[in-house]
């Protein structure tokens, strides 16, 4: 297993003043999948001051970023590493953190303590990979296990929950029987986690490979972080269009859907309001008539509930609103949407649509996701050769109409009419052609 050079001194100057330390968790994990590694924690027998001390001694910058929990982190060459002294934690009162920890000597006791066995490994050259309770068999297996009793480790932590799920999307992997039952069994503790950590691991799960299969195995656990999703669970949608019910639906649309953060999320919300609009004609046929605009009012609540990011709530908020309106492909015009929303909403739309469209039924989405395709090949054409969709790209501008006599208001109602006019290929958009129509 490699690890950086510096992480190796660090480690060689730790042991050389009395104290040992490893390489834990994520890191561990990622070399033992073959994955370039991402950040590295340490683990080490010096307490919070005398690791201080030995950074000191050897000339490296730190940070007191956790003292409580025995965390520093030092700074080598720009690059952040996370050291904490080895610990046992008291009683959990919050479902979420212990209310004492105590710092220990032991590699062991420390790595028994977290929460699955892939995370619980530590290694160094000298010891080589220290796996306690079979972290390496389960990787090989795809098998997330909790370390020790399952159900006390998600009652110590309800956030375990959530990372157990993400990490089933991540790596491709599967719960296994205890640390599933678990799971579900104390899925109510989430309520007990804050908003925000929620929403971190759940973009996190979306954005998984494995992302179809989780949300359909554990769908209570998301009814739990996300009680409008309840009424999705098996309501069906009798309509030749579909073959799923709404909220298997909404896990194959997501799974279909490109891995940005704002397009799983629209498709996740995308017809989370079918339920509260559905009517049943005559014939037995379900139609959902207003949807998008309520799914849209849904999402809106629900990402202000997670504290989402503006920028990431708007957009999702409004791909949800707008996902509905490119059903008829054979009017959809590129650059209307160009002009409507932008180029990056725009694009966003017609993959929300095609992800939409391929958890439908198979036999009747191949004319539409062909057109939609083309349309969206052709969004980055018209950018490239510069057509028109703003004011701004216009071949006039305002001083030009001031100059033929407009005033005030009527500049910016004309400038919109003739936008309006080069938008659907009716005038072109030369300096000439425009005067020339402005002057009749």
């Amino acid at each position: 297993m490699q690890i950086p050079t510096d992480v190796k001194n660090l480690i060689s100057e730790f042991e050389r003043c009395g104290y040992s330390m490893y390489v834990v968790g994520g890191y561990v994990r990622d070399m033992l999948l073959g994955k370039s590694g991402g950040d590295i924690d340490l683990a080490s027998s010096a307490q919070p001051a005398q690791a201080e001390a030995v950074l000191k001694n050897a000339g490296v910058s730190f940070v007191e970023t956790g003292l409580k929990h025995g965390t520093i982190t030092a700074v080598i060459n720009h690059t952040p590493y996370e050291i904490t002294t080895f610990r046992s934690d008291g009683e959990y009162s919050d479902s979420r953190h212990p209310e004492s920890v105590a710092f220990i000597k032991d590699i062991n006791a420390d790595l028994a303590r977290r929460d699955f066995t892939i995370n619980a490994m530590a290694y160094n050259e000298a010891a080589g990979v220290i796996d306690l309770f079979g972290g390496q068999e389960d990787l090989k297996r795809g098998i997330i296990r909790a370390v020790g009793d399952a159900d006390m480790r998600f009652k110590e932590d309800a956030l375990r929950i959530m990372r157990a799920l993400r990490f089933a999307s991540q790596l491709g992997f599967r719960l296994d029987d205890e640390t599933a039952a678990a799971a579900l069994a104390n899925k109510e503790l989430l309520n007990n986690i804050s908003a925000e950590r929620i929403f971190v691991e759940l973009v996190k799960i979306l954005m998984g490979k494995n992302v179809l299969f989780v949300l359909s195995e554990y769908r209570e656990i998301f009814g739990v972080i996300i009680p409008e999703l309840r009424p999705c669970f098996d309501c069906a949608q009798n309509n030749p269009w579909h073959i799923y019910d709404v909220y298997s639906h909404i896990a194959h649309a997501v799974a279909a859907s490109p891995k940005k953060p704002v397009i799983r999320l629209a498709m996740l919300f995308h017809d989370i309001g079918k339920p509260l609009v559905k009517t049943t004609d005559e014939r037995g046929i379900d139609h959902f008539k207003t949807h998008a605009e309520k799914s849209a009012d849904i999402a809106q609540r629900i990402l202000e509930r997670f504290k989402a990011p503006n920028a990431i709530k708007d957009e999702a908020v409004a791909l949800v609103k707008y996902h509905q309106t490119l059903e008829k492909v054979d009017d959809i015009r590129p650059k209307r949407w160009l002009n409507k929303i932008g180029y990056e909403y725009t694009a966003d739309l017609f993959e929300v649509r095609i992800a939409d469209l391929k958890a439908h039924n198979p036999e009747k989405i191949g004319y539409e996701v062909q057109k939609i395709n083309g349309l969206r090949q052709s969004l980055a054409q018209i950018v490239a050769a510069g057509e028109a969709f703003r004011i701004s790209d216009l071949a006039v501008d305002g001083n030009d109409l001031i100059a033929l006599g407009y005033h005030g208001r009527e500049i910016g109602e004309r400038l919109n009419e003739i936008l309006s006019l080069v938008v659907d290929d009716k005038l072109p958009n030369t300096r000439e052609d425009i005067l020339n129509f402005l002057n009749k």
